[in-house]
């Protein structure tokens, strides 16, 4: 059984580790060198998704800080605490930089013998090889400009600063921090002792001074250093069609998602959680790996998908709405929410695994 994995960033390499460790030839087709990853970006991940990975993709707890809490704030209500999430004795996520997980799953593919990086001239010979599947990852080429453009788009017209500030040690960082500022979400997700992850998605293209307004924000750290910020768009993105025939569309070309509850590569993950249990259940009965995988994939998860980006959205709108009006109705009501015991453990088992039917 051989599948082919179009595109080298770090959804494509999880694929691909993932397929290989259940023994499956796959070639990962790219156009260039990959460019160095900008090491000021950072992802998490939940607690039922690391254990996932670790268990069937590649160990990556030394590369790994834990979360034991997450408190929110609005400063509508003078940066007063919305809600405190909590599960006692439990890890809530976890938060890994994009350029050492990507490093890591590079270096263990290129070890493994069912696996090749391949240089892409032509998409459309592609369809002439023997592939049993063919697994676009990219945004951009002959199989998105063909048969995954239908899709629905939505511009936060905002921008993600994304940055690390170095600090004196704190012993216990292991809580992160969200602020809905009126500029936009802040975060500040720990990664060590010494070193925290800042994403702020600021609505509009602005000339701001990111350090000022990170130190007015900023109530826990004495900062000794702010890293160069990355900055991107962004966008949401839904896919209306997942598949054609053997080809399955992946990753960002599927859905992306606004930041603010860092759900972007969970969501990735939990699709390659489902996939994988489809491929193996094909395995396991003596199949042949098939077109079926692609439509059982996008039955069981376009749903799911849809409703757990526009949750999100539907928070980022929520809080976005507060600001326009200049009104903390919106705050209290949530603060309100947050002292709901049960309310506040099916939120955390909605961000921990995402939507299950």
């Amino acid at each position: 059984m051989k599948v082919c994995i179009i595109g080298d960033g770090l959804t494509s390499l999880t694929l691909a580790k993932a397929l290989v460790n259940q023994g499956i030839i796959v070639d990962l087709f790219c156009k260039q060198k990959t460019n160095k990853l900008n090491e000021n970006r950072t992802l998490s991940i939940s607690k039922s998704n690391f254990d996932f990975f670790n268990e069937n993709i590649s160990n990556i707890k030394k590369l790994s800080w834990k979360i034991n809490r997450i408190e929110i704030f609005s400063e509508n209500l003078n940066n007063e605490r919305l809600i405190n999430f909590e599960n006692k004795n439990k890890h809530l996520f976890y938060i890994i930089k994009n350029n050492q997980i990507y490093n890591l799953l590079k270096s263990k593919l290129i070890k493994k013998k069912n696996f090749k990086f391949k240089k892409i001239y032509n998409y459309q010979e592609l369809l002439k090889k023997n592939y049993n599947l063919i697994i676009n990852c990219e945004m951009n080429n002959f199989f998105t400009k063909k048969f995954f453009y239908k899709k629905i788009d939505k511009d936060y017209k905002s921008f993600a600063y994304a940055t690390i500030i170095e600090h004196k040690k704190i012993k216990k960082n292991d809580t992160a921090v969200q602020i809905f500022t009126q500029m936009g979400p802040l975060a500040f997700l720990p990664l060590s002792e010494k070193k925290t992850s800042i994403v702020y998605s600021i609505r509009g293209k602005k000339e701001i001074n990111l350090e000022s307004l990170i130190k007015n924000y900023n109530k826990n750290y004495s900062i000794t250093k702010i890293q160069r910020p990355s900055i991107f768009s962004l966008k949401s993105t839904n896919l209306r069609v997942y598949h054609y025939k053997n080809i399955l569309a992946f990753g960002d070309l599927l859905h992306k998602i606004h930041p603010l509850a860092g759900q972007g590569f969970n969501m990735t993950i939990r699709d390659i959680r489902e996939l994988l249990e489809i491929i193996k259940n094909k395995i396991n009965n003596g199949l042949q790996l098939d077109s079926s995988i692609c439509s059982n994939f996008e039955k069981n998860t376009k749903h799911k998908n849809y409703l757990f980006l526009n949750g999100i959205d539907f928070i980022y709108e929520y809080f976005n709405l507060e600001s326009k009006f200049d009104n903390d109705f919106m705050s209290k009501s949530v603060k309100f929410l947050g002292k709901n015991k049960f309310l506040n453990e099916k939120f955390i088992k909605y961000a921990n695994e995402g939507l299950f039917f």
